[in-house]
């Protein structure tokens, strides 16, 4: 996709945020490309070049600037139905997943051919998986290397390359600098945690976020306060798996939030800020979504779809919460992860352990899971699922297969059409999921089925999801 140059110039020109990763510049004169809130003084119109990503602008020839630095830039929100799959693909090489496997594995992780996948990629991106990738992992060594003490070779291993070597090699080709000259201080003692920057595009609705979060807070696995996020994390990676724990806090002026954290998991600081932007939603453009919302998004612009960290965990939830409080959802769920979860050591806010992942509740009983405090046909319902997810036949991440994984979902006894849109909404990152037959969406609008509230919803789509955090706010903000 092309960005419309005109668009992109005033974009540029006004420092806008709203654009802020939507597009890059490259200037002809400097050989320099920025992301258009770059602070330095404005090329000359004749001298701008506008690309979709930074992938394009690197193929093109261009560095990256040192002072915007391209690679903080947030990523773009899911719109156009027709490049799911081409952004689904670009999703996991952010993640990695070429770092560990081949371009045929992740064309069957997306669910289409090779063939396909490359066609279409090319289309959505304007380059080539591979040079995507390489992009990926220079500009994630770059983050390493600026904002972490790691060592070069641990930052360079961790972003993917198979060697140092080699790192340096492409490092000096593309961007003209040799890794060292990014280096922290010489001698610096390495941090016990690590923090970087995620940018989002304002307004963020930060407070929202956070009572969402803390409504639904799993006791011993997350914590939140008035300012913060935390919670424990377990993934695999490369063949090993890591646990450990994050914590988010906002920097409103700079239109940032930070992570934090513990240096053991810079191995897997690709993928964690991956999932991390996919929880908060940070690629999100509110200034779009709160137009077509209207007078319901007005008392809270920016608002945001939580996502998750791990998807399988939102199946859990959504199960668990069906027809219950979401106190006594929180209670079961809290003890799931007591008693299966994997305990982490030296975690601050209270954490103490990870919420359970699919291989574990695979092989559980469904009485193991009764004794939490549901019922057998919810238990057996999270056993079912476990073991499809955990075998590989469903995936519930952002721009999964959307058709097919809803009806994988709903064949599992005990998941119908809310809880597969609530997992919809939030797993699989879907802008226009909506649980029609959600008994709170017909109290706030005073509609008494689930066809009138889907009529009444079709005003806000594609962005009914957010339509719908809009109504549960609103209920939950009544009820306090």
């Amino acid at each position: 996709m092309q960005p419309d140059p005109d668009l992109c110039y005033a974009a540029l020109l006004a420092r806008d945020r709203r654009f802020d990763g939507w597009f890059f510049v490259g200037v002809s004169s400097t050989g320099i490309y920025c992301r258009p809130v770059c602070a330095v003084r404005s090329p000359m119109r004749r001298n701008c070049h506008f690309f979709s990503n930074a992938a394009a602008a690197e193929n093109a020839g261009f560095r990256p600037c040192l002072r915007c630095r391209p690679e903080l830039a947030p990523g773009h929100g899911v719109l156009d139905v027709s490049s799911r799959l081409a952004q689904a693909a670009a999703l996991r090489i952010e993640e990695g997943f070429l770092n560990h496997a081949s371009i045929p594995q992740l064309a069957a992780r997306i669910g289409v051919g090779e063939r396909h996948l490359r066609r279409i990629f090319v289309a959505e991106f304007g380059v080539s998986l591979l040079d995507y990738a390489q992009t990926q992992r220079l500009l994630l060594a770059k983050r390493l290397l600026t904002e972490t003490q790691l060592p070069i070779t641990a930052a360079a291993l961790t972003a993917g390359f198979g060697s140092v070597r080699r790192f340096n090699a492409v490092f000096v080709q593309h961007y003209g600098l040799n890794p060292r000259s990014l280096r922290l201080k010489a001698g610096a003692r390495p941090a016990e945690a690590l923090t970087f920057a995620l940018a989002y595009r304002p307004p963020l609705a930060w407070g929202a976020l956070l009572a969402f979060l803390a409504q639904r807070q799993i006791d011993g696995a997350e914590s939140v306060d008035d300012t913060s996020y935390a919670r424990c994390i377990e993934l695999t990676h490369g063949g090993r798996d890591f646990a450990g724990w994050l914590r988010i806090t906002h920097a409103p002026a700079r239109c940032v939030v930070n992570l934090t954290l513990p240096a053991a998991l810079a191995p897997v600081v690709g993928p964690v800020l991956a999932r991390v932007r996919h929880l908060l939603d940070l690629g999100a453009n509110p200034h779009g979504i709160d137009a077509q919302l209207g007078a319901l998004a007005a008392e809270c612009p920016g608002l945001r779809v939580p996502g998750a960290f791990d998807g399988f965990e939102i199946i859990v939830r959504a199960i668990v919460g069906q027809q219950i409080s979401v106190a006594n959802a929180r209670g079961v769920l809290a003890r799931m992860a007591l008693r299966f979860g994997a305990r982490v050591d030296g975690a601050p806010d209270g954490l103490r352990t990870t919420f359970p992942r699919a291989a574990v509740f695979a092989a559980l009983t469904p009485a193991a899971l009764q004794a939490c405090g549901i019922t057998r046909l919810r238990a057996q319902a999270i056993v079912a699922v476990a073991r499809e997810v955990a075998a590989g036949r469903i995936t519930p991440e952002p721009l999964a297969p959307l058709a097919e994984t809803l009806q994988a979902l709903q064949r599992i006894p005990g998941i119908g059409a809310w809880t597969a849109q609530y997992i919809a909404l939030r797993a699989l990152a879907w802008p226009n999921a909506f649980p029609e037959g959600d008994a709170v969406l017909q109290q706030q609008l005073g509609l008494r089925s689930a066809a009138a509230l889907r009529q009444h919803a079709s005003q806000w789509e594609p962005w009914r999801a957010y339509a719908t955090l809009h109504l549960w706010r609103q209920h939950a903000e009544a009820r306090t």
